[in-house]
């Protein structure tokens, strides 16, 4: 099926073979090589097709921009044709993997194209439709991928003005988060950024300063800390704003089954100031804010005392690149909340009691200092790829499949071992283990603590 972009075309429907619609005339394939299928988006601007490139081989997909808007409003149509621009200078300058990458942008008919990677997934809006409020883990794990990819657009002086649910994507396979939607964005020039400027943005999720035409850094960490709160509780964040008061409410809005730690609401809370000296000021001081796991105190009930768990020591050897004496604490910190002595194995019925936030605690250090290379649930994205397969897991990630020593001359305590290859296995107890990785699978889908994935 090809489809006509000729927005007054009344059927614009065609055979897959077909060179001009049958309904207009207009030539169907765009700058001779794009052939339009079907409509996946509309917009203020314009529309987006689902479309193949007939140039290559495999005909792979891609998704179109067309920008069409009427010519009466001379102002309104150039400002619209400088936005339109605009976002194919800045999907050409940033190349990023959370970032659609920019494949053509052409001129034809007097529309304007932009051709792009076709992102294959739904936005959050989307998933917030289908599956209810997010829990707290999977606010970690958006607000991590999407401050590191904030890190990027700011560190090439862009800011994107217009972060919100509907422009960011997960990719249905590899689970990660993209970012979509430029046309907005513009450089944060020293200039740009006293000069008041047109108001650009999506109201409910615009920053303060913004309002009034000056956008900066933080402006897109505010909008990022507006897009969680509404992602946990699916209230408008006009309603999540208490006017009268001049103070955030979303607290109030969360649904009864959706607690969230006071880690996050702090955190969420300094995205969300209105006076920007009192908001985090980029993404890197955002990130590090993250990464500072305070000590936390678990209620172990079978010694009915306060045991306190302090990660510092194992943020300090991942941060240096220790590995292996990380993968030692790591042991050490798991028996510690379970309760069991230094050096105890676990057996997979233990991980069940293994308490969430520790468990997220230590994936999350894991996988920051390795770049998503290592951790838990970088294993279990792993072993379900594999179909559950327990030898070909351990192939995969460059464990000995019978060697049940594991001994540390097993183990590749380096960035460049296998993804998922730590942390090691050297803690896991009883005489079958391959039915550790289905049970700490289990476990970590019961948390809600997902891995995003750039290398699988």
């Amino acid at each position: 099926m090809s489809y006509c972009t000729n927005i007054d075309c009344l059927r614009p429907q065609n055979s897959d073979r077909s060179r001009f619609c049958n309904s207009c005339g207009q030539e169907l394939l765009l700058k001779q090589r794009y052939r339009p299928l079907a409509v996946i988006g509309c917009g203020g601007f314009g529309r987006t097709f689902l479309a193949i490139d007939e140039h290559l081989p495999d005909q792979p997909k891609c998704a179109i921009k067309q920008l069409y808007f009427s010519q009466e409003n001379t102002e309104v149509w150039h400002k619209a044709v400088k936005l339109f621009h605009q976002e194919a200078v800045r999907l050409n300058e940033l190349q990023h993997s959370q970032i659609p990458k920019l494949l053509a942008h052409f001129e034809q008919n007097q529309k304007f194209y932009i051709v792009e990677e076709l992102i294959d997934g739904q936005t959050l809006a989307q998933e917030l439709q289908q599956q209810g409020v997010l829990k707290e883990s999977q606010i970690w794990e958006i607000l991590k991928s999407l401050l590191l990819t904030l890190q990027f657009i700011h560190s090439q002086q862009v800011i994107h003005r217009d972060i919100k649910p509907e422009n960011i994507m997960r990719r249905s396979v590899r689970g990660d988060l993209v970012l979509i939607d430029f046309g907005v964005a513009k450089l944060a020039t020293n200039t740009r950024q006293l000069r008041t400027d047109t108001i650009v943005g999506s109201p409910e999720y615009i920053a303060p300063e913004q309002l009034r035409g000056k956008a900066l850094p933080a402006s897109d960490l505010y909008s990022l800390g507006v897009t969680c709160i509404y992602l946990l509780t699916a209230v408008s964040p006009f309603d999540l704003f208490d006017i009268t008061n001049d103070r955030w409410v979303w607290q109030e809005h969360l649904p009864a089954d959706n607690t969230v730690s006071d880690r996050l609401c702090e955190i969420l809370d300094k995205l969300l100031q209105n006076a920007v000296s009192q908001r985090l000021q980029s993404a890197t001081e955002a990130l590090q804010t993250l990464e500072e796991q305070p000590k936390k105190l678990l209620n172990i009930s079978n010694y009915h005392t306060l045991t306190t768990i302090d990660y510092k020591h194992l943020h300090d050897l991942l941060a240096k690149g220790k590995w292996q004496s990380a993968d030692r604490e790591t042991w050490d910190l798991m028996c510690q909340a379970l309760a069991k002595p230094r050096g105890s194995y676990i057996f997979s019925s233990e991980l069940d009691k293994f308490p969430c936030e520790d468990l997220q605690t230590i994936d999350h250090l894991w996988m920051n200092y390795s770049h998503g290379r290592f951790g838990f649930s970088v294993q279990t994205v792993i072993y379900k790829k594999v179909s559950e397969d327990y030898g070909i897991f351990c192939n995969q990630v460059g464990w000995h499949i019978y060697n049940y020593s594991y001994a540390n001359s097993e183990f590749n305590f380096s960035l460049k071992a296998p993804i998922g290859h730590l942390p090691s296995r050297i803690w896991i107890g009883g005489s079958q283990p391959w039915r550790y990785p289905n049970a700490l699978a289990v476990k970590l889908a019961a948390c809600g603590i997902i891995a995003i994935l750039n290398h699988l």
